[in-house]
């Protein structure tokens, strides 16, 4: 089936990924592209929108990002967010102008009449992240919205559906920020709405099952939202034909190894492979306190592993990955910067023997990809599995990292997840889990002194995990869970709560 789509040209702006997952969650599937696209390339994409994003730089800057003034002519609706919307007046002959003063957070806004505003009150609240500002829109343009220091918050050249607007949209401060988006989708774009995750999977599995037809396929199966979702997707599709290989390196949470052999194996049947290297994995981290050291001989010893394994069940013909999309824009799709390379499984295809890769997830955000999980009836402890570092409790460790340790964290962490599931705090937070610092306090438990390392918990409220902060957890609550750490849990005498909100921290410890 061909989706109507809209092409979003990312200007490199901390909010891109948002706007594409805005527009997906209202129906319609569009792409994250550089805005260096060519105009053959955009035509080629035939879509029914575009949508400028914003981004760092300012438009009268040297080497500032530029579109083809010919993209005006297309008779394609266009939408420009914050520097998109300084690009459209000042390639159109606008003006922009440097404010003394950035300005950040929520604002006041006043909406006239307009198609993007249909349904809108006239007074509301948007989100600002800008310094510079549209000053005179260009000859033709109207104005449609204002702040107090934005002349020109909103504007649109009449009979020719090409909209900009300073604020952010894509950001839930933004007050009916959806509506907006919504209006710009079915109102001037005429939009159906075809992006629908039941159609997804149905489509899949069928092109799935005529390409996979009699062949080999194997899994690196970790247990997380990712590779369950393409690995229950792929066995849909390929039956006994796929092999998964789960490694338990013994750096997972308290009963997941069983968790993942119970659905998978127990559950749906998938002819999955269980290597217990808990003992091998622990001796290899033996006296390294680095993260990044961690990480690494984490990630490589992963390798031999798999390695050894596929060794022994030969040669395949598919080899499957967990890819999403965000992975796809992290690694330098687009014009962001990179902020990480992805290799889902760890760099196996230099050492598995297969003819090809394929990522049935590579177009879905985490968001999506849960929605595909449900329609394919995974049970929604793994479908809403929180966010876990591929590493696992070995970097929730800090400092060196033993059996002693990994128990202690092990308990103390379902501790916490328990208690606050108990309390329907579940669906409200993000992320929250333990961590052992490396700092040491004396306790008293009973008449003896103990001498322990602190324990930390950390929770947090996000959309997107792109910013974070500190979940308000009730005092009762966090009452419940470090007095049932320190009586349960051997080695814990001092429970600590991270009041730290992303930025300036990051969600992780390490």
């Amino acid at each position: 089936m061909q989706h109507e789509k809209v092409l979003i040209l990312d200007f490199g702006g901390q909010y891109n990924q948002l706007i594409a997952r805005r527009v997906r969650d209202l129906g319609v599937y569009c792409d994250l592209k550089p805005h260096t696209m060519s105009m053959d390339e955009i035509r080629a994409y035939a879509p029914i929108g575009i949508i400028f994003t914003g981004g760092p730089n300012s438009v009268y800057e040297q080497g500032a990002p530029q579109v083809d003034k010919s993209i005006f002519a297309l008779g394609i609706p266009i939408l420009g967010i914050c520097y998109g919307c300084q690009l459209i007046a000042n390639s159109l002959g606008g003006e922009v102008t440097h404010a003394e003063t950035r300005e950040y957070g929520k604002s006041k806004i006043d909406y006239t009449q307009s198609a993007l505003f249909d349904g809108i009150k006239s007074e509301n609240i948007c989100w600002m992240s800008h310094t510079d500002f549209v000053s005179k829109v260009p000859e033709g343009f109207i104005v449609t919205a204002t702040t107090k220091t934005c002349p020109a918050a909103g504007f649109e050249k009449q009979g020719s559906r090409i909209y900009g607007i300073q604020f952010h949209p894509e950001v839930r401060h933004t007050q009916e920020g959806d509506r907006i988006l919504y209006n710009f989708l079915y109102k001037v774009c005429g939009a159906k709405g075809d992006w629908i995750m039941s159609d997804f999977v149905e489509e899949q599995v069928r092109f799935l099952k005529e390409k996979l037809a009699g062949k080999k396929v194997l899994c690196a199966m970790s247990g997380g939202v990712d590779s369950a979702v393409a690995a229950t997707l792929i066995h849909r599709a390929a039956g006994d034909n796929l092999i998964c290989v789960f490694v338990d390196h013994g750096f997972l949470r308290k009963g997941e190894a069983e968790e993942v052999e119970s659905v998978f194996r127990g559950q749906i049947g998938m002819n999955l492979i269980k290597v217990d290297v808990r003992a091998r994995f622990l001796e290899r981290l033996k006296g390294v306190a680095d993260p990044e050291e961690k990480r690494k001989r984490i990630g490589k010893e992963f390798i031999k592993v798999f390695e050894e394994e596929a060794k022994k069940i030969g040669k395949v013909d598919f080899l499957v990955q967990g890819t999403i999309y965000p992975d796809v824009i992290e690694s330098g799709k687009g014009v962001s910067a990179v902020i990480k390379s992805h290799h889902n499984v760890g760099g196996l295809p230099s050492v598995v023997d297969f003819k090809e890769i394929i990522e049935p997830l590579r177009d879905l955000f985490k968001d999506e990809v849960r929605k595909v999980g449900k329609q394919l009836g995974l049970p929604d402890f793994v479908v809403n599995r929180q966010p876990f570092p591929g590493p696992g409790l070995a970097i929730r460790i800090m400092g060196e990292v033993t059996k002693q340790k990994l128990e202690t964290l092990r308990d103390a962490d379902y501790i916490l997840r328990d208690e606050i599931a108990k309390a329907g705090l579940d669906k409200e937070i993000w992320q929250y889990f333990a961590v052992i610092t490396s700092t040491k306090t004396v306790g008293v438990m009973g008449d003896s002194r103990t001498y322990e390392n602190v324990i930390a918990l950390r929770a947090v409220t996000s959309v997107d995990a792109m910013t974070a902060d500190w979940a308000r957890i009730p005092y009762p609550v966090l009452e419940k869970i470090s007095v049932r750490i320190i009586n349960e849990v051997p080695h814990a005498n001092r429970i600590v709560y991270d009041i730290t909100s992303k930025p300036p921290a990051t969600i992780e410890w390490e």
